[in-house]
């Protein structure tokens, strides 16, 4: 592309695929038609407990235009997964509401979906359990929560330390369960060619997806193929595959004939994950002078009980502030819910929810500065390990954010500013997220012409990867951006790891430049005109960047949030938000400062829009989709300011860069939270901050003549 001549690595170069992608052209899962295509309907159970006893499929089966109907009775047998939420209609339990107990088949989607609706599913229905409680006898400590981390850990006398300390905060948050819901919903399209599998899916990865299916098919991994060129988001839940993959394989291989499977909107709460709900008490303990002395922070969540996911909120705070004493645990019911998963920071956002609300409640309590209060902790080196940081300017990041945001006008009385019926305040919050990177492989192909191919089986969910590999591949090379071209998206390219955890370009970056740089190199020692083939070159990384790292690696980050809140109906609205990061080299600035803004818009949701309720009767989430579950609209989102800081880190990856796409959300919520505290003397600890739960606080406290929870 013309626009992108010139522009270096660092630089705003456009998303090479931005005009496919609004101009139609982009084909996503779903938008692959093939001749013969059929379309597939779920049926998913309507009891959160028990086994099928019989499924009457002889209505369905006489609709026009229906083919058939899967279920346990007649489906392929699969090899069994290690993610047990992929062995659909392969027995007849049913272990939460909304699993899939058939799926219909038919020439049209409307006529899959009327299908779908005729089935009648007959079940021995036996008792459940979904409320989730600190105190549920089922609970443990498991070995490890999510991403490996030690379920507990501990250092120091931290319950003594926090029975002496001068000043101490003990209060408990709650962050209900949240859902992923991208734009584009979860869809495959698959087909069998001659006994190889073609499938087209909604994937953040499409090896994983590849390696899973070649598993549960029991077929060769060069016997299938997975395309996910475009994804229309994903935020975790399409992190590994997920069971609509499976289903149109297994309805492709009955019929013989292409299958599109596109789970519904209402259906995806429960079949691709969500965050768990968190029940969080941290106790602080300080000297007067704001040092802190202990440090305990103790998570109580829920798991399904096919599949254990334990969101590991308490492992961020053990890198954040400096104490000889501290406690993190974690503790994991089983229930008879659908199976938790990634989301958008898994762990770290609502976990660092309570912390930075914690840390907002103990500089009130010293009458401090909270930005004072997080400077004076600050470690030398990592807390739970004692590794150094490979970088670490959180310090920087407050201080400039404090700068652009004007803090140090703010007054710190609560309620101290007030427009008619509205009290206006400001809050803070730090934010970290670790630095993530898995090994892959990427080839680097010059050609006659003087352009270049790169490689790679990365994921574009929409971030832009295309374009900054591309401005990696350049950089390598000596090149014009404008003369590499990338392909992306596909199985058959190298293999690569998904797009998720904020690892993806530092990933797939280091190995396309690795290869660009031995292609350069090749070049440089070649003479005369390339032969008709090109030259190639290939890299993996493995080895080199699973290797263990001497050093502490994480990003931080600082939130500064302004919201007006509204004492007649309860609203609040946020004014302004500013985060500042440091995130090591920033590869490109405009598609940086997209997943910086993008992230903290679903902060800000977190904070005020977003929640589900489980029904415990019926073991359901009451809000099944975007009617009900509130994601924040154009209206509820102000001018977002994104700024970094120049980091020079050596111990990363060879282009020095820290995952972004994740850490914008992180210390979002809690700095609307501190900031409602401010303009309202109110703390409110269970998100979202809805005007109901605002307006009742603000009644409580005209009642009472004095601050609730403050």
């Amino acid at each position: 592309m013309a626009a992108d001549t010139g522009i270096a690595l660092g630089g705003p170069a456009e998303r090479r695929e931005g005009r496919d992608k609004v101009t139609g052209s982009a084909r996503y899962a779903a938008e692959h038609p093939a001749p013969g295509r059929l379309h597939a309907w779920p049926v998913t159970a309507t009891v959160a407990r028990g086994t099928i006893r019989a499924i009457d499929t002889e209505a369905a089966l006489g609709l026009p235009g229906v083919l058939t109907v899967l279920t346990h009775e007649n489906a392929p047998r699969l090899a069994e997964p290690d993610d047990a939420t992929l062995a659909v209609l392969q027995n007849a339990r049913v272990p939460h509401r909304g699993w899939f107990v058939a799926l219909v088949v038919a020439e049209t989607l409307e006529a899959a979906r009327a299908g779908a609706a005729a089935v009648r599913v007959d079940y021995a229905v036996e008792d459940h359990d979904v409320t989730l409680t600190e105190t549920h006898p089922a609970g443990y400590v498991p070995e490890e929560a999510n991403g490996g981390y030690p379920g507990r850990r501990e250092h120091g006398d931290p319950e003594g330390a926090f029975a002496a300390a001068a000043v101490r905060v003990d209060a408990g948050y709650r962050v209900p369960p949240l859902h992923n819901h991208p734009m584009e919903p979860h869809a495959a399209t698959a087909c069998w060619q001659d006994g190889r599998l073609v499938v087209h899916d909604s994937s953040q990865g499409a090896t994983t997806v590849r390696t899973v299916l070649a598993g549960m098919f029991k077929l060769p991994e060069d016997g299938l193929t997975v395309i996910s060129e475009h994804v229309g988001g994903g935020f975790g839940s399409k992190g590994t595959p997920r069971p609509q993959v499976v289903l149109a394989a297994m309805a492709a291989r009955v019929t013989g004939r292409p299958v599109t499977v596109v789970l519904p909107r209402r259906l995806l709460p429960v079949v691709v994950g969500h965050r768990a709900p968190t029940l969080q008490r941290v106790r602080l303990g300080a000297a007067a002078d704001g040092t802190l002395t202990s440090v305990i922070h103790e998570v109580t969540t829920y798991t399904s009980r096919i599949k254990e996911f334990v969101e590991q909120a308490a492992t961020a705070t053990r890198v954040m502030y400096a104490s000889p004493h501290s406690l993190t645990t974690h503790r994991v019911v089983p229930l008879d819910v659908p199976s938790p998963s990634w989301m958008r920071a898994p762990g770290e956002a609502p976990g660092m929810f309570a912390l930075e609300s914690a840390m907002d409640e103990l500089a009130v309590a010293l009458g401090m500065d909270p930005v004072d209060l997080r400077i004076a902790n600050e470690p030398d080196t990592e807390p739970d390990s004692g590794k150094p940081f490979s970088s670490r300017h959180l310090v920087e990041c407050l201080r400039e954010g404090a700068r652009r945001f004007d803090w140090a006008h703010r007054d710190p009385r609560p309620r101290a500013r007030s427009e008619g019926p509205l009290l206006v305040g400001s809050g803070v919050a730090a934010a970290t997220y670790p630095v993530l990177v898995s090994p892959s492989t990427a080839s680097a192909h010059a050609l006659g012409d003087g352009s270049f191919v790169v490689r790679v089986n990365a994921t574009d969910i929409g971030t832009g990867a295309r374009t900054v590999l591309a401005q990696i591949a350049a950089d390598a090379l000596g090149v014009p951006l404008e003369r590499v071209r990338t392909e992306v998206g596909n199985s058959d390219l190298p293999r690569a790891p998904l797009a998720g955890g904020s690892s993806g370009t530092a990933s797939w970056g280091w190995a396309v430049h690795q290869a660009c740089t031995r292609l350069r190199a090749r070049l440089a020692e070649h003479t005369g005109p390339l032969p008709d083939q090109g030259i190639d070159a290939r890299a993996d990384t493995a080895g080199s960047a699973d290797a263990e790292s001497p050093f502490a690696r994480h990003a931080f980050g600082a939130h500064f949030a302004e919201v007006g809140v509204d004492t007649v109906t309860g609203e609040v609205r946020v004014r302004r938000l500013l985060g500042v990061y440091a995130a090591g080299r920033i590869l490109n600035a405009r598609t940086a400062r997209s997943q910086f803004i993008g992230a903290m818009t679903m902060g800000l949701g977190m904070a005020l829009t977003e929640g589900s309720t489980m029904d415990a009767a019926f073991g359901d989430f009451a809000e099944a989709d975007l009617a009900a579950y509130h994601v924040p609209a154009h209206a509820d989102v102000p001018a977002l300011e994104a700024h970094w800081i120049d980091e020079d880190d050596p111990h990363l990856n060879p282009m020095g860069s820290k995952g972004i796409g994740e850490i914008g959300i992180v210390g979002t919520a809690a700095a609307i939270g501190n900031a409602v505290h401010h303009a309202t003397g109110l703390r409110l600890r269970e998100l979202p901050l809805t005007p109901d739960r605002v307006l009742t606080a603000l009644t409580e406290h005209r009642g009472a003549g004095r601050p609730s929870g403050a």
